[in-house]
């Protein structure tokens, strides 16, 4: 066994370790990055994208599609292809969304984010886009996640 080659990984373990120690003994819990269920969250909308962007799932970005994004860092995280009905809580418009893209915003109590929408389905949620509003207020719920794993 060479010595070399261990070393380190018992020192990134170790590290590790420590760090979750640390974050334990100063009382950070873990983020869930998930609105809580019947909550409401805010949906943003993309805005101007150029023209063949593609989306992390590989399909090329179409902004008058009805596709959203979830957050990086949601757990769990919404599979590719997922189906999920989003509900305007002011005016009650609702419309079903397929998850194709991951965003880099998260949810938090004072930003409770939870979807990026292209401009199509946020104007048609009753989002305004000129002058841009931010954010509507929703109600998200999962219709069909994909158990396999979606290609566009």
């Amino acid at each position: 066994m060479v010595r070399g080659k261990r070393a380190p990984l018992v020192r990134v373990a170790a590290g590790a370790a420590g760090t979750a120690a640390l974050s334990a003994a100063l009382g950070f819990a873990p983020v869930r990055d998930i609105p809580p269920a019947g909550k409401e969250c805010w949906a943003t909308h993309y805005g101007p994208m150029r023209a063949g962007a593609r989306t992390a799932s590989g399909q090329l970005f179409d902004n008058a599609r009805n596709t959203a994004a979830t957050s990086l860092s949601r757990r769990p995280q919404l599979p590719f292809g997922t189906r999920v009905k989003v509900t305007n809580v002011a005016n009650g418009r609702s419309l079903t969304v397929r998850i194709t893209d991951r965003g880099t915003f998260a949810w938090t109590r004072a930003a409770p984010k939870c979807l990026d929408l292209t401009d199509r389905a946020f104007a048609r949620l009753g989002g305004v886009l000129d002058p841009d509003a931010g954010h509507i207020t929703v109600r998200e719920k999962i219709l069909r996640s994909v158990r396999r794993p979606w290609r566009p």
